[in-house]
């Protein structure tokens, strides 16, 4: 059996899960991970810029756009990404971002690295 490569895709939409709420309290929406340690950091981009085609860390990443639009390519996809859209990258998968118009800010969690940036690097253990 062969398997499918990793691509992004869409997970959910934080308007679209509000309007959904109706008075409802607790989560409305979460990612079922076993226990992670993960890292998060908030990353923007100016409009019609790109973060080139990569491939991605050996680990997952979700992506929350918090601003502006832009597009996410990979292995023969794209994703159109706004405001509100959370996006799952699993690891390894192929990416390229594009900003829109008025630039794409999104915040990126990811379970910690024990290497720093997309390249490998030696990141010394935590005792």
């Amino acid at each position: 059996m062969t398997s499918m490569p990793p691509v992004p895709r869409r997970m959910a939409n934080t308007a679209e899960l509000a309007a959904q709420a109706d008075g409802r309290n607790g989560a409305l929406w979460k990612l079922e991970p076993g226990r992670r340690d993960l890292d998060a950091n908030v990353i923007a981009l100016a409009p019609g810029a790109e973060i080139g085609e990569h491939v991605g860390p050996e680990l997952d990443v979700l992506l929350h756009v918090v601003a502006g639009s832009g597009l996410l390519h990979g292995e023969g996809t794209t994703v159109q990404l706004g405001a509100g859209d959370i996006i799952y990258l699993p690891a390894r998968a192929r990416r390229h971002f594009v900003a829109g118009e008025q630039g794409l800010s999104y915040f990126s969690v990811h379970q910690r690295k024990t290497t720093a940036g997309l390249m490998p690097a030696h990141r010394p253990s935590e005792t």
